[in-house]
């Protein structure tokens, strides 16, 4: 089937690795070209030829994005346009902006109250308790506190902003997107500054689970349009970035296999009746033997991509879902592969040594995938853009980790 008699297409809202993981899924499944429209002609999905690029600078005020999306959906009023954002705005926008978008769009989100209590973390932490889903010990700091507040848990501990979307909207010098923070004076300075930028919710203080990176996993759900899980896919991270932005955003994943974690996570999923992608930063805390969740993302991650390269084509699950409606199985994948966005050399220079023989072999197996370099996606121009930032890759993590 030729490209443009497909009934459907996707329209994915960014312009990085996740925009371009979603639309290599699409065409891996499809051979369909994914509609991607982001902020600025940059980035992974720009120049490609599985892609129709369109950059908006201005996608995330109200009434661009819906004009936008509007025009978009009435030239082609003939398909069914499956909408998905991959960042958090987006995925925000599209919930907040469900009754102002076409009817042709199809849109796989919960919400806008479920919303609200997911992405505030201090609500998300009250699920947890609720449904037997163990995180961090935490402290909820709100301004009115100043500097008069108590710990119950000793130093070194982990700041991070509960609406991460008010955050980076008020941008200072020295900003990361979490912080480990060693003692009293370092964490009273950092809250400070971060309110003077400008930020008005609330910030979360949590016990520092020990461990590399090694220690952090992500899991990566699909919710069908009735609520009920049918993809669960657990990876565990060998390395991360360690930019200021970047840091936690994985660098290098290998599928994994835990059958009593995402028993619970289903459990806790369906009992609220999620639906459309979810992705939870984990990390396993050897003091005690547990799997801590951090957050729920209201989407598909950057790194979501281990999935499908792992034999679980995402892409396949939404649109035989809203576009087949098809019931496909539940199931818990289980199949070894590594994914990775930087070059096999930085693995081997930084990974945790009790995993070098395991991505070695997986390697060795050709079970290996950066989700960029695609065989169906050959344009010069764009290669030798990811090079430039392949090579880039090594004097970032000489700076934040060493020789």
């Amino acid at each position: 089937m030729k490209l443009n008699e497909k009934e459907f297409r996707a329209v994915l809202l960014g312009s990085d690795i996740n925009t371009y993981s979603m639309a290599r899924a699409f065409h891996e499944e499809y051979k369909i070209k994914s509609k991607v429209i982001g902020k600025y002609y940059t980035g992974p999905s720009y120049q490609s030829k599985i892609i129709d690029f369109e950059a908006h600078p201005d996608i995330d005020k109200k009434e661009v994005f819906i004009k936008v999306l509007n025009d978009y959906a009435l030239l082609n009023k003939d398909k069914k346009l499956i909408l998905l954002g991959c960042g958090d705005n987006y995925v925000r926008n599209i919930i907040e902006n469900k009754k102002s978008l076409r009817n042709n769009y199809i849109i796989p989100y919960i919400d806008k109250d479920l919303m609200e209590t997911l992405i505030k973390k201090e609500c998300f932490y009250k699920c947890c308790q609720k449904y037997n889903l163990d995180y961090p010990k935490t402290f909820i700091y709100d301004r009115k506190m100043k500097h008069d507040f108590k710990l119950e848990f000793p130093f070194p501990v982990i700041l991070k902003p509960s609406n991460s979307v008010d955050y980076f909207a008020h941008e200072f010098p020295g900003q990361y997107k979490v912080y480990k923070i060693d003692d009293n004076a370092m964490l009273l300075k950092t809250i400070d500054d971060i309110y003077n930028a400008g930020y008005k919710d609330t910030l979360i203080i949590q016990d520092f689970i020990p461990g590399d990176d090694s220690y952090m996993h992500v899991m990566t759900c699909y919710s069908n349009r009735l609520g009920k899980v049918k993809l669960m896919s657990l990876g565990h991270t060998m390395l991360e970035e360690h930019t200021p932005h970047g840091i936690g955003n994985h660098a290098t994943v290998i599928n994994e296999y835990n059958e009593e974690l995402s028993l619970k996570i289903k459990n806790f999923l369906e009992s609220i009746n999620y639906v459309g992608f979810s992705n939870f930063d984990i990390k396993y805390d050897a003091r005690d033997n547990k799997y801590k969740v951090f957050e729920i993302n209201l989407r598909q991650g950057r790194s979501n991509f281990y999935v499908t390269s792992g034999g679980y084509n995402l892409a396949k699950y939404i649109t035989e879902d809203y576009i087949y409606n098809k019931d496909m199985d539940f199931v818990i994948a289980n199949k070894k592969h590594l994914w990775t966005m930087i070059p096999i050399k930085i693995i081997y220079t930084y990974v945790n040594k009790d995993y070098l023989k395991e991505i070695k072999s997986l390697v060795k197996e050709k079970k290996v995938t950066n989700p960029l370099y695609y065989k169906g996606d050959n344009n010069l121009k764009r290669y030798i853009r990811l090079k430039k930032a392949d090579k880039k890759q090594f004097a970032k993590f000489k700076k934040y980790l060493g020789e």
